[in-house]
This record gives C-alpha cells, sequence and structure tokens, in this order.
C-alpha cells in the first residue's frame, strides 16, 4: 500500500520521485526493466536546451527555460556531469534568414536570455571546424551538455536514499480504480501493488498506461515512437566543436546535430523515423549514412572511420505535439505525464515539481524534514587529481586496478557501482554507472573482468548475469573441464 506509484523510471519518473522524497509520503516507482535509464533516457542526445525551439505558450516552452537554468545547480547537488557549452543552429542559405528570425523571435518569447545572430565570421571564430557554406548562425550562450545516464542514475539514488522504493522487472499489465477506500490496484508481472494516486511516467508506453486504466486514449495522448539513430565517435574527435551545433529545424525536428559529450567524445544523430514498434530500438545502414552525411554538412571533418558504436533511441512523440501533464478528470488520482520528448531531459528539474503540484490538489501533503538534497556520484579515478586518487587507493587498494583501460575505470569504481544504493545488478548498470565498456573497444576487453565481479558482488554465478536484464545472459556453461 503506497501513497503514490509511479510508473516508469526515465528521467521524468525519477524526477518526480525525488520531488515527492521532499513529503512524508509512501512512494514507490514501478519499472518493467532491470534498472532505470532503460528506455528514452538512455538514448538520447543529452542536451540541455536554452528553449528558442519550443512554441511559445506550450508547456514545453514554460518548462525548457526553467529547467535549463536550473540544471547546473542540480549537478552540484546531486554530483552529475553538466557543461554550459552553447548552441549554434546554422543557416545554409541566406534564403532562410526569414526561419533565423522567427527561431530568434521564439526564444525572446520564451524569456531565452543572451540569443544572437552570427555571421560566418563571428560562427568560425568560435568554431573554426564549421562548414564554409554559412549564411549566419543563431547563439544560444545558455545551452548545455549533461550525462543522460548520470542525471537519471542521480535522481533515482537520491530519491531512493530518501525512502523511495523501486521496484524492477515489474510490468504493468492491468490497472483498476477501487471506488471503496478510493485505490488504485496495479497488477504486475509479480506482485499487486495499491496506491492513493499513480502517475503515469511511462514514455512510450503511456499511452497505453492510460488506457488500462480510463478505457481509452485522448487522441493528443497517442503516443508515436519517433526514433532517432546516432554515431558516437572517438575523444580524438571532441575537439572538432566545443558548442552543439544544430541545423535549422524541420517539421520533424530539430535535424542532425553535432555535439560534444561530456565525457569527450563526439555526437553526431538523430534521425527522426515514426515506427509502429515500440521496441524498435535497431539502427539501420541508410539512417547511419543518412546521419553521417546530413552531420557533415555542419562539420565536413566528421569521418566514419571514427565512429566507435552507433544505436538508436525512442521519444515518445504525442499527437497533441506537446507534453500532455494533467490530472485525468475521469478517473479521479490518476496523472498523465506522458509525450515527454526533446526538450524533456532539460526540463526534467521542473517536470518533478510541475507533478507534485498537481499532487497536491489530489492529497495534503506534509513536508519531510529528514530530506537530504545532496547525493555523491561513483569515485571517478580517471578525472580525480594526485591527491584523491592517493587517497581512495590509501581506502581501497581496488581503486589502482585498472579494467577499463580505455576509460581508466577501476575495480573500486566498479564495486561501488555495485554496492550503493539502487546498485548496479547488469553489465550496463555497470557501464551507465562507471562508463566501464563504453570507449575504444566498446567492452571487448573488460567485460569478462566486469563480469566477473559482478557475480562476487552479488552472490550468484557468471552464468547468471546478463547484459541488461531478462535473458539477456553473457555465458552458456563452460567449454572445458575446470580441474579442482
Amino acid at each position: 500500500m503506497y501513497d503514490v506509484a509511479v510508473i516508469g523510471a526515465g528521467v521524468t519518473g525519477c524526477a518526480i520521485a525525488r520531488e515527492l522524497a521532499k513529503y512524508q509520503l509512501d512512494v514507490v516507482v514501478i519499472e518493467k526493466a532491470s534498472d532505470v535509464c532503460e528506455g528514452t533516457s538512455k538514448a538520447n542526445s543529452g542536451i540541455v536546451h536554452a528553449g528558442f525551439d519550443a512554441e511559445p505558450g506550450s508547456l514545453k516552452a514554460k518548462l525548457n527555460v526553467e529547467g535549463s537554468r536550473r540544471m547546473e545547480a542540480l549537478s552540484k547537488e546531486l554530483d552529475f556531469h553538466y557543461a554550459n557549452n552553447g548552441s549554434l543552429v546554422l543557416m545554409f542559405d541566406e534564403e532562410d534568414r526569414d526561419s533565423l528570425q522567427a527561431l530568434y523571435d521564439k526564444g525572446l518569447a520564451n524569456g531565452v536570455e543572451g540569443l544572437q545572430i552570427l555571421t560566418p565570421e563571428q560562427v568560425h571564430e568560435m568554431e573554426p571546424h564549421i562548414t564554409d557554406k554559412l549564411a549566419g548562425a543563431l547563439y544560444a550562450p545558455t545551452a548545455g551538455i549533461v550525462c543522460p545516464f548520470g542525471l537519471t542514475i542521480a535522481l533515482a539514488e537520491n530519491a531512493y536514499d530518501n525512502g523511495v522504493i523501486f521496484e524492477f522487472n515489474q510490468e504493468v499489465f492491468k490497472i483498476e480504480r477501487q471506488e471503496l477506500g478510493n485505490l488504485f490496484r496495479i497488477w504486475t508481472t509479480d506482485y499487486t501493488y495499491e496506491a492513493r494516486v499513480v502517475i503515469n511516467a511511462a514514455g512510450v508506453y503511456a499511452d497505453a498506461i492510460h488506457e488500462m486504466a480510463t478505457g481509452e486514449i485522448p487522441e493528443q495522448l497517442k503516443i508515436v515512437a519517433r526514433r532517432g539513430q546516432y554515431m558516437l565517435m572517438d575523444k580524438t574527435e571532441g575537439h572538432l566543436v566545443h558548442s552543439t551545433i544544430f541545423q535549422l529545424p524541420t517539421k520533424m525536428g530539430k535535424g542532425i546535430l553535432v555535439t560534444p559529450t561530456v565525457h569527450g567524445n563526439l555526437l553526431v544523430g538523430p534521425t527522426a523515423e515514426d515506427i509502429e514498434d515500440k521496441e524498435g530500438t535497431n539502427t539501420t545502414s541508410q539512417g547511419l549514412e543518412g546521419v553521417l552525411e546530413k552531420g557533415s554538412m555542419s562539420v565536413p571533418a566528421l569521418s566514419s572511420r571514427k565512429v566507435i558504436t552507433s544505436f538508436s533511441g525512442l521519444r515518445a512523440h504525442s499527437m497533441g505535439n506537446d507534453f500532455y501533464i494533467q490530472k485525468c478528470q475521469e478517473v479521479p488520482g490518476f496523472i498523465d505525464v506522458a509525450g515527454i520528448e526533446s526538450p524533456g531531459l532539460s526540463c526534467a528539474p521542473v517536470i518533478g515539481e510541475y507533478v507534485v503540484d498537481i499532487v497536491k490538489e489530489i492529497m495534503r501533503l506534509i513536508p519531510n524534514p529528514k530530506f537530504k538534497a545532496f547525493r555523491k556520484g561513483v569515485p571517478n579515478m580517471a578525472l580525480a587529481s594526485k591527491e584523491e586518487r592517493e587517497a581512495l587507493i590509501a581506502q581501497d587498494p581496488s581503486y589502482a586496478k585498472v579494467i577499463c583501460r580505455c576509460e581508466l575505470v577501476t575495480e573500486g569504481e566498479i564495486r561501488n557501482a555495485i554496492r550503493r544504493s539502487l546498485g548496479a545488478k547488469t553489465l550496463d548498470g555497470i557501464k551507465r554507472r562507471t562508463r566501464a565498456g563504453m570507449g575504444r573497444c566498446q567492452a571487448g576487453f573488460c567485460s569478462p573482468k566486469t563480469v566477473e565481479i559482478l557475480a562476487q558482488e552479488l552472490n550468484v554465478s557468471p552464468e547468471e548475469i546478463t547484459k541488461c536484464g531478462g535473458d539477456s545472459y553473457f555465458l552458456d556453461g563452460v567449454n572445458k573441464e575446470v580441474e579442482a
């Protein structure tokens, strides 16, 4: 029995959970995957948008600018990577001057600070690797970049440390509102939960969850899975741009961007393809060719030889073309937080507060005097100072043993990621918390040792360790006799 049940442990669900933890409530987050950050939140651009693209008056516009303003302070509270690197929207043809001006005007209407329209000469002074085929650009100094895994995991760990319960591997398949006691009953893979309030933060499945609770799907809430394919380039290419480089947007989105990541790589993408399969995260040769071709329009030096991995993610695009965050009038106590596509990551810090304000309309909330606002992340030996490294090694010698050579991740960091709040239980869980396996060799060398450490810490056989839960096992027995 809970006061509030949040369905979905992506960045939105975890942000809501953290805000709810500021009150004296029993809160559960129900997630069908084996970890937080397994859906849209694990495969996006990691951009903290300035807020010039959203339509003035929309919920996206309202939440984006404020979310962007708060991200740096939140990164210090919760110890995740953030950088204020600014962004440029490139105009390739003088005939598009009106479109660029319209974007500038939208930004002013939304309250974006510091916007400027730059000449090609000004752009090249800032970014020398940008194409010469340039007519101008819109510069937004308040834009930034963030680690999407780091943000989501930080929100989740802090929520957990403040009393929120997380239930993984629990797919919701039925929801009923019980008139007696004004409670919801939620049936999942293994359990039945009861809650006074249900918050639907289920990403691409938000429309299906809404239908379970209400029996219908409003037209503006219908979710289309919009696939975005990306290429991630080696850290040798991270110098090519400092700012996030956009192209003038189309009706399908912001187009192909080129951006540095907070870890020093270069990211190119995404495509925008509406697909029927809500699990369709495969990449295609045609899509990736388009990513490189269109990205090269902005930065000609991009090379397919420098790509270390490619991936795709699904955005939850609603037919209403805006965030759908509201309480359901037909079913009291049910709140939708749906259609959270770009700039959803940027808005996460504010979405949590926005939703809690809706909860306050349903029940009385009493502040939690024991709420702890700060969280410390996994130590990072690659970025630590000499003194910090020596202190960690003196405390635990395993911090001196490098497991992932590409990213300089040590055994101590991996064990920390497993032992901490909401600790990793899969190889992908380790990767998202420590970056072990995210480097040039893409886990080619470190996987066997990481699997061994996971098995030791979880006290299970290595054959039980998975990549991302479910049936994604690495091992299937031995291929030679092991002597006693």
